[in-house]
């Protein structure tokens, strides 16, 4: 494809390159700002540059989950504040579940870019807020949840900035529900920070190459994109490619959910269908259409063109759908606070789907993340407090390799410090660490889960519990075997109480919530492992000896750290049937 009459080729790279600047200086003003541990260590938050049409073109390094819900949220704000009722210092926030990323506590902001008076673009962002009030701390209860009003505070398509200047009305309402005013206040005022730099930005490169040569390389940046992403697609064999899984249940004694999905490859164009899943649940467990679409367009991407932009072009040659009233698809006003925890499943059940296509291109499921939330009264600070935990464990095995420890999966986001969570909340964290046996076994292995234990120094204490893999293990490949279940207790050792993957209950003054994250599926068969590399993973504790000669077929003898593999033993124990 050429260039666009105009726009040379050298130009239409300055101006990619420099578009993608502006969305990382975006997303790196945001990550120094930020007040909460979530955004500013986590980086539980997203950042893109979209054109005068509303059309994403450059996104930052961050959450692909929100990228795909981040173009209709745009698209939404635009409804309702059409362009031509914009000034510049305009900046539109809204955070309502149908209308963006499917929870309240996701607040997407789109201020434009003027230039000489004209429309360049939008800069846009989304941050994960650690509390808008609702049924629990934190806004991400499962458990009693019949509707979202129960969630928190639902904020429209509203100007919360004119011309420059913050609504102090608006914002009073938003600090008078939330739990954490501070918190919340300064993450918002961050992301209009960093969009006011996304939008100086916009302007100095309309004024260097015009606001024509602009407009016409995003043009053609959108345009090479879906081209790109139709090549990709076009060398998938057609036909209809199906898969399912299960969350483990929607709250306790509460049934399994069916993932069902058809991946329909028809020439250039695909489309993802999850007709057969489980319906919409009286409970926060449900994933609004945009949100089941945004890890339905990551992992296509993944598989199809991993390395080219991730922008509207990528978009329009996938189509995803769900039967209205699913949990992948429910009806306002169903709950969506700790839709989060479905993510994972979304992503891997395109994955497995696709797997007969690609084999050498998916990777087995990963370990599941927790994504627990705590409440309760600071006895040391003497006032309450709300703290996020992300609990990131290992990735699955693929065709070449083997897993990744203790990294996040499907989306861009970290495992938040020790020092930083110790620092700003009360507590300690006693453990954090792999944990050994727990991969899936292969001829590459998993990535193990993570073990990490919160020693709570607060009163009044409430745990929202939001883990998953704690009944369907993380399925292997091509032969390889799943991993360990995960598991939550409380005060673990002999007088430990289990807690369920998604339940709400108290906790007391110095106990003990303990995080023992499932382990990630292996890919092939374990009995094809080198036994040397089943060596070194002994030595690093990954694997016991024992699992070692049950799992791997492989027999280690001597004593650390001189051990050894006794090979003619591992060949006749690799025979038997």
């Amino acid at each position: 494809m050429t260039p666009a009459r105009g726009l040379d080729p050298v130009t239409l790279g300055v101006v990619w390159g420099a578009l993608q600047s502006i969305a990382v200086e975006i997303g790196t003003t945001v990550h120094k700002t930020a007040y909460s541990e979530q955004a500013r260590e986590g980086q539980d938050f997203s950042v893109a540059v979209f054109d005068p049409q509303g059309r994403m073109v450059a996104q930052g390094p961050y959450s692909p989950g929100h990228m795909g819900a981040m173009s209709f949220a745009v698209k939404n704000a635009l409804a309702a504040h059409p362009v031509e009722s914009l000034r510049p210092g305009d900046a539109i926030l809204l955070n309502d579940p149908l209308l963006g990323s499917g929870h309240l506590p996701d607040f997407f902001i789109t201020q434009p870019a003027f230039h000489q008076g004209a429309l360049v673009g939008f800069a846009v962002n989304i941050l994960h807020h650690t509390d808008v009030g609702g049924q629990r701390p934190g806004s991400q209860g499962v458990e009693g949840i019949f509707d979202y009003f129960q969630e928190g505070l639902r904020i429209p398509p509203t100007k919360v900035w004119r011309e420059y200047q913050e609504q102090d009305g608006i914002v009073g309402i938003i600090a008078a529900n939330t739990r954490t005013p501070d918190k919340v206040l300064g993450d918002l005022r961050a992301q209009r920070s960093a969009l006011r730099v996304g939008e100086l930005r916009l302007q100095e490169l309309a004024a260097r190459y015009g606001r024509d040569v602009l407009l016409a390389a995003m043009d053609e940046i959108i345009a090479r994109t879906e081209a790109s992403m139709r090549a990709a697609i076009r060398e998938i064999p057609d036909g209809v490619y199906r898969f399912e899984d299960f969350l483990d249940d929607f709250g306790p004694g509460t049934d399994p959910l069916r993932v069902a999905v058809a991946v329909t490859v028809a020439g250039d164009s695909m489309i993802v269908d999850y007709a057969g899943s489980s319906p919409q649940t009286a409970s926060g467990m449900n994933s609004y259409i945009n949100y089941t679409r945004s890890y339905s367009y990551a992992a296509v991407k993944c598989l199809t063109d991993p390395l080219g932009p991730m922008n509207e072009g990528a978009l329009r040659p996938v189509t995803v759908t769900a039967p209205e009233g699913s949990f992948l698809n429910p009806r306002p006003p169903a709950g969506g606070g700790p839709r989060a925890i479905i993510c994972y499943r979304t992503f891997e059940s395109v994955l497995g789907a696709l797997a007969p296509a690609l084999p050498d291109r998916v990777a087995a499921a990963a370990s599941h993340m927790a994504n627990p939330t705590f409440g309760g009264r600071d006895r040391a600070r003497k006032r309450p407090f709300v703290a996020y935990e992300l609990v990131l464990s290992g990735t699955g095995a693929r065709a070449t390799r083997d897993g990744c420890e203790a990294m996040s999966w499907a989306f861009n986001a970290s495992n938040i410090p020790v020092e930083a969570q110790e620092a700003n909340q009360p507590l300690i964290v006693e453990r954090f660490e792999l944990i050994g046996d727990s991969a899936g076994a292969g001829r590459f292995r998993g990535g193990c889960g993570i073990r990490r234990d919160l020693r709570f120094l607060a009163d009044e204490g409430k745990l929202t519990n939001l883990s998953d893999r704690q009944k369907f293990a993380p399925y292997g490949l091509g032969g390889g075997k799943p991993g360990k279940l995960g598991r939550t207790v409380i005060n673990p050792g002999p007088s430990e109480r289990i807690v369920h993957g998604k339940q709400s209950r108290e906790f007391g003054y110095d106990d003990v919530i303990s995080f023992q994250q499932s382990g990630a599926g292996g890919y092939g068969d374990p009995l094809e492992r080198d036994p040397q590399r089943v060596l070194e993973d002994v030595l690093d504790d990954y694997v016991s000896i024992e699992a070692a000669r049950r799992d791997y077929g492989v027999v280690i003898t001597g004593a650390a750290p001189a051990l050894t593999v006794d090979e003619r033993a591992t060949r006749e124990l690799r025979k038997r049937p």
